[in-house]
């Protein structure tokens, strides 16, 4: 699994396969292959429809939406709800219409706290380092790249973490120099991040320290608003 696909995410197919379809998200053009009996086609116009619509975007935790047969059915976090009257659904949880709000970063981030850890996860059932920074950005009306080292060629670079500001990025690499892993920091050097579990742990100039040991090294800072 290279990543997940929540309520509402929009994507194009590109290819089909034994039973298998290519898609290519509509939110940040990142591609993989999805089951064909999993996919919810619509005509091209009402794609275009919802892609323009404004964006809302579920907010609690876990709701549920109700479609015309009165089934209901679990939406987390995250999950887009531009097509619920298109699709004849029903929602009536808590959402938001995504504007940019670095201060608001922290307080989303917070509630994945404690969340495990899964490779290619997006929800609070089970997330990854840049699942986790991709979806708190998007919630707060930001939008990233999926992977860690895409989301790395993206923003302001920072000399120093002392420049730094909560909703910041910080980077790290493999012995090879390649960024494996990201997470999003905090005030007075911590930071919160997708490791064994969604986790806070301190930070320096050399990267993440859990007690005595250096987890992760530190490569860039950047700056994403």
């Amino acid at each position: 699994m290279v990543s997940q696909l929540l309520y509402g995410d929009c994507y194009k197919i590109i290819e089909k396969r034994k039973g298998w379809a290519k898609i290519r998200m509509e939110w940040d053009e990142y591609e993989g292959w999805v089951s064909q009996a999993q996919i919810n086609q619509v005509t091209e116009e009402i794609y275009n429809q919802i892609t323009a619509s404004d964006k809302k975007i579920s907010s609690d935790l876990v709701n549920y939406i109700v479609n015309e047969e009165n089934l209901i059915f679990p939406i987390l976090i995250g999950s887009d709800l531009r097509a619920v009257k298109t699709l004849n659904h029903a929602f009536e949880g808590e959402s938001q219409s995504p504007k940019p709000d670095k201060k608001a970063l922290a307080k989303t981030a917070f509630m994945y706290l404690n969340a495990p850890y899964l490779w290619g996860g997006r929800t609070p059932l089970g997330i990854d380092c840049s699942g986790f920074t991709q979806i708190v950005y998007k919630i707060n009306g930001i939008k990233l790249s999926r992977d860690a080292y895409q989301q790395a060629n993206e923003g302001q670079t920072l000399s120093f973490i002392e420049e730094s500001e909560a909703g910041d990025l910080a980077f790290f690499d493999d012995q090879e120099g390649n960024i494996t892993h990201v997470g999003l920091l905090l005030e007075n050097h911590h930071i919160i991040h997708a490791h064994g579990t969604v986790r806070i742990d301190r930070i320096d100039q050399s990267g993440i320290y859990n007690g005595e040991k250096h987890t992760h090294k530190l490569r860039i800072i950047k700056k994403m608003i």
